[in-house]
């Protein structure tokens, strides 16, 4: 299974949110290259790097992060957060991101992300399911939408999307647990390859989501806060 930190930028800095909400925003380090390089020092070989302000402007924003972060480090790196359109994924692409993550123009605009799919791989493309409730939020958390998780990732799994990160939101940030459950039954009902998020916080939650049968997990608040050491994610990855 995928040890994955997140990096969530806001202002070029790296911050964490409560479930989605800016106005919960703390910040970490004002530089995410460091972060990144820190991460990869204890074994780490991905990232998952949200451009927050891009999600809630609807358009790319924090590139030259991804830009020096890829430079700096050999970390794969999912970029996701305003990506609407194909010259912010160009820009995403030619910035080092090795995939990208669709959310909220998987939800608005099916058949350009149905176009990408065949213009890129869908191994080159991640399906962003972040719900409450089970159903589908979109622009950064900000908007609803009526569509149900499991409808969802079945709809892109017909197109060859693989790879899913499901993050429950009012999970998220809150360091109380993930939603087990629900990915048990994302498992069960389709094929994906499942990268939980949202309420990790400590190391037996991970080792919970590999047994159940998790592709990968993303971490995030729980690095920050210390509830899970960066030693204890370099002896799961040995071990595993």
């Amino acid at each position: 299974m995928k040890i994955i930190p997140a990096i969530d930028i806001i202002d070029g800095k790296c911050v964490r949110l409560s479930k989605g909400d800016y106005s919960t925003k703390k910040i970490y380090n004002e530089n995410p290259v460091e972060v990144a390089k820190e991460f990869e020092s204890f074994g780490i070989q991905f990232l998952h790097l949200v451009d927050l302000d891009g999600a809630k402007s609807k358009h790319i924003v924090n590139q030259k992060v991804l830009e020096n972060i890829a430079k700096e480090t050999n970390l794969s790196i999912d970029f996701g957060g305003g990506l609407k359109t194909l010259e912010d994924i160009e820009i995403a692409f030619n910035s080092g991101a090795k995939q990208i993550t669709i959310g909220s123009i998987a939800v608005q605009d099916p058949e350009f992300c149905f176009e990408l799919i065949e213009k890129y791989g869908a191994d080159k493309i991640i399906l962003g399911a972040d719900c409450d409730n089970r159903k589908i939020k979109t622009s950064g958390w900000l908007e609803s939408s009526d569509k149900d998780v499991i409808d969802f990732i079945l709809q892109y799994q017909k197109k060859g999307i693989q790879q899913v990160i499901c993050t429950d939101i009012s999970k998220d940030g809150m360091l109380q647990g993930p939603s087990t459950e629900l990915y048990k039954e994302i498992l069960d009902k389709t094929s994906a390859q499942l990268i939980a998020s949202g309420g990790i916080s400590r190391i037996e939650d991970v080792q919970r989501l590999k047994e159940i049968g998790c592709s990968g997990t993303i971490i995030g608040k729980a690095i920050y806060e210390g509830k899970i050491g960066l030693q204890e994610l370099e002896k799961f990855i040995e071990n595993a």
